[in-house]
């Protein structure tokens, strides 16, 4: 049996995000607190949301203190500024780490405790604040997950933790917010979406509802990220992209990533590459490893992307997805760890923790093909020769 859950309010378009004030009244809310950070603060767009929320008679605070892949020191500042305020709920506006950052404070603003208590395996079904999310990228689709990921500073841990109460009531999907995105956000969210929709797939606990979303989701993205990386003003390609990261983001979030997110995350947490371009920098040499347990599976994925037809065997078909997947990589610069700069007698000393870390996430459990430690080390190696 499939158990789905999904944000009560979706809307999704063209302007979505200026109905924050409707959305707020319908779901009787009336004193947010607007979790972004300091890029969309200087851009002005924070303030055209508080605007839009001043004229429908609702009075906003911001924090605007988020970092990249969000730690436990600035989750902490969040749930101190939340405390200072009178806030019945919490709006997410911006990337994957401002929505990530959302979700945990309206957590602990309500629960309290230290983010650490509620990593993975424990379950967190139990709500806080209600989180009402506005993604500006493409990517995350944390918009519609029952995730949140947040990196203990003191063990450089990713913390994957899951449960319902991180899933946000409502989401405001308007793919105008993503024209301004740099190329190489652009790029790298993009494989992040494509990535949650494969591991979607794929995964031990996909079922007919999340195999019906992820394969939507490769549909709307696989013909247009290159499209946005070459054009970043295409609008019909921009509104493509940020549909099916919601779309991927449904589909994970309804049966589970896999591989690619347990191996991504301890590369995010010690060497602090971007969560998107870690997964990008795993995809192809993960993929070629877990196929042969899944071909048939693999197989649909291409596909759907549009890369093999029908007529072809399943064995093609999978061939042709690896060569994709490297040709991505290959066209959008995505860069190894080594280009990336990361240090070989760092990134060598770290592997076996990197495989603890993974394997402790739960996500490789997930996978077709399950990794022990050593086949985990190897695909490391094999990442890092390109």
């Amino acid at each position: 049996m499939a158990s789905i859950a999904l944000p009560r309010i979706l809307r999704i378009g063209g302007g979505a995000s200026r109905q924050l004030p409707e959305v707020l009244a319908t779901l009787g809310l009336s004193r947010p607190l607007i979790v972004t950070d300091s890029w969309l603060e200087g851009s002005g767009r924070v303030a055209e949301l508080a605007d839009a929320l001043a004229a429908a008679g609702i009075a906003a605070r911001v924090f605007a203190d988020t970092v990249p892949d969000p730690t436990v020191a600035s989750i902490d500042a969040g749930v101190a500024f939340l405390k200072d305020g009178d806030h019945d709920c919490v709006v997410g506006f911006g990337g994957g780490s401002p929505l990530d950052s959302a979700k945990a404070i309206a957590l602990l603003g309500l629960h309290g405790g230290a983010m650490a208590d509620y990593k993975a395996p424990h379950v967190q079904d139990i709500p806080g604040l209600p989180v009402i999310a506005i993604p500006t990228t493409a990517g995350t689709g944390s918009e519609a997950t029952r995730f949140t990921i947040v990196t203990d500073e003191a063990t450089d841990e990713k913390m994957l933790c899951p449960g319902l109460a991180y899933l946000p009531v409502a989401a405001l999907v308007d793919y105008e917010l993503t024209f301004t995105k740099p190329r190489r956000l652009t790029a790298d969210t993009g494989i992040d979406s494509l990535t949650h929709a494969i591991e979607a797939y794929v995964s031990k606990r996909a079922n007919p509802f999340s195999d019906g979303m992820a394969l939507l989701a490769m549909r709307a993205i696989a013909p247009n990220l290159r499209r946005v990386c070459t054009d970043p003003s295409d609008a019909a390609a921009r509104e493509a992209m940020m549909l099916g990261a919601t779309q991927a983001g449904i589909a994970f979030s309804n049966s589970s990533v896999a591989l690619v997110h347990g191996m991504s995350r301890p590369i995010g947490a010690h060497f602090h590459v971007p969560h998107g371009l870690s997964n990008a920098m795993l995809l192809p040499a993960v993929t070629a490893w877990s196929a042969p347990a899944a071909l048939q599976r693999y197989a649909t994925c291409a596909r759907a992307m549009g890369v093999a037809d029908d007529s072809e065997g399943d064995q093609s078909a999978v061939a042709r997805l690896l060569d994709e997947l490297a040709a991505l990589n290959r066209e959008l610069e995505v860069p190894g760890p080594a280009a990336w700069g990361i240090d070989a007698a760092r990134w060598d000393t770290l592997v076996p923790t990197m495989c603890a870390q993974a394997a402790a996430s739960g996500s490789p459990a997930n996978n077709p093909r399950v990794p022990d430690a050593d086949e985990m080390a190897m695909l490391y190696a094999q990442v890092w020769a390109g």
